[in-house]
């Protein structure tokens, strides 16, 4: 197997995507994309303030493969990597359903929807299969799916896109209608030992099919990364956001200006922490475009503390000072997040999110998807729902909204 490169110092920016030519993508679908990333108005987030208390959907770790909301306005949410299970609520997260089993080695998986046809998928390319449901998630049907490389000749593998956020569909620029999902390559030995960590990288996986073939993009800019969110800003570029594993120090953030084939521009970013400010262990966030015409509204969750220890081995394991779930807002297409709020005061997790659908019983809801719980930040799965009144907190929205939405000028 190719080896990737000399062994680099943690958060050392590297030229990869020049170096990493990846083979010929499959042929692009040109479907027609519903108006979802433009149907809701910023009214519809606002009004009286909105929280859906805590509740819990599993016990264990999990929650890794997602929560997103069905064309129906069904919310679904995934458990793994704690089992091949999936649960829905019918009412915008009021009361979930029961346990709805995929399959028993349905895990690792990524969930996204189809926004050309309201497919929803849970996908796991690395390990040759997708699940496909077109009931709103009520039922949901293995299919086969193929993966090709990047330029190094690499796919991601173990856990290559188990601990993400949802993956979505373009709805701008000239690849609309493509899925895409963040994904990440433990190095050329697909191995998570401490000393391969350093050869780690984050990536994405792309389909212009409806998710038959997945194309591996040029890597992420940064080496010891894993674990990301990606969203696609009104202008058509996409923001990537990543866990880093190798040294202190808050989110890498970078762009692609190609529908997700090649990232450029990787910087730290200045507002978002990756999980506790002590550590330099980072921790799985979420990430996404609020789906309103005209803006880039995003929104973020982490944990929010100074807490946390560094490893006694650079890149080691210590999953230390995980509390305070927060989440974060972004009215300029993440280049400024001036306001936060905390979610949770006790142990927290990895996290996700999700937003609900104009119409339908989520409108005007965010979901947040995190590890914690009063037992412990790995000790069950929960979800709470809220809106943008709610997160504002009082605050005056008008001159967050002044700022134009981002544009690559």
């Amino acid at each position: 197997m190719k080896t990737l490169l000399p062994l680099v110092a943690a958060g050392l920016f590297l030229p990869l995507a020049a170096l990493a030519q990846s083979p010929s993508a499959p042929t692009e679908r040109r479907g027609e994309v519903s108006d979802y990333a433009v149907a809701s108005r910023v009214e519809e987030f606002l009004g009286e303030s909105l929280f859906v208390p805590m509740q819990q959907l599993w016990a264990n770790r999990g929650g890794w493969g997602g929560v997103l909301t069905a064309r129906d306005g069904t919310v679904i949410a995934f458990q793994s990597p704690g089992g091949g299970n999936c649960r829905r609520s019918r009412d915008g997260g009021q009361t979930w359903d029961a346990d709805i089993l995929l399959a028993p080695d349905a895990k690792g998986g990524r969930g996204l929807v189809d926004e050309t046809n309201g497919d929803i998928l849970y996908v796991n390319p690395p390990e040759g299969w997708l699940f496909r449901s077109r009931d709103s998630g009520a039922t949901l049907i293995r299919e086969s799916v193929q993966i090709r490389p990047d330029g190094f000749g690499h796919i991601p593998k173990l856990e290559g896109v188990a601990a993400m956020q949802c993956g979505i569909t373009l709805a701008f620029g000239k690849h609309k209608g493509r899925l895409l999902m963040p994904a990440r390559i433990m190095g050329p030995k697909n191995s998570n030992a401490v000393e391969w960590r350093p050869y780690h990288y984050s990536t994405a996986l792309y389909s212009d099919d409806g998710g038959a073939v997945w194309q591996t993009s040029k890597p992420f800019p940064v080496m010891g990364t894993g674990e990301a969110a990606l969203a696609e800003l009104s202008d058509g570029r996409v923001l990537y956001n990543s866990r880093e594993h190798m040294s202190r120090g808050n989110r890498f953030m970078a762009h692609s200006d190609d529908g997700g084939a090649l990232w450029t521009g990787a910087y730290r970013s200045p507002d978002l922490p990756d999980g506790a400010r002590g550590t330099s262990y980072g921790l799985m966030g979420g990430m996404l475009r609020l789906p309103i015409a005209g803006r880039d509204i995003l929104v973020y969750s982490n944990v929010d503390n100074n807490a946390g220890s560094l490893p006694k081995q650079v890149g080691a394991s210590i999953a230390t000072g995980r509390e305070r779930a927060t989440v974060w807002a972004s009215f300029d297409g993440g280049r400024t997040w001036p306001v936060k709020r905390l979610v949770y005061e006790g142990p927290s997790a990895y996290s996700n999110l999700g937003v609900g659908r104009k119409g339908t019983p989520s409108e005007g809801k965010i979901y947040l998807l995190f590890e914690g719980g009063p037992k412990g930040s790995h000790a069950a799965v929960q979800i709470v729902a809220f809106n943008l009144s709610w997160l504002l907190d009082g605050r005056d929205i008008a001159p967050l909204l002044a700022n134009p939405p981002a544009s690559s000028s």
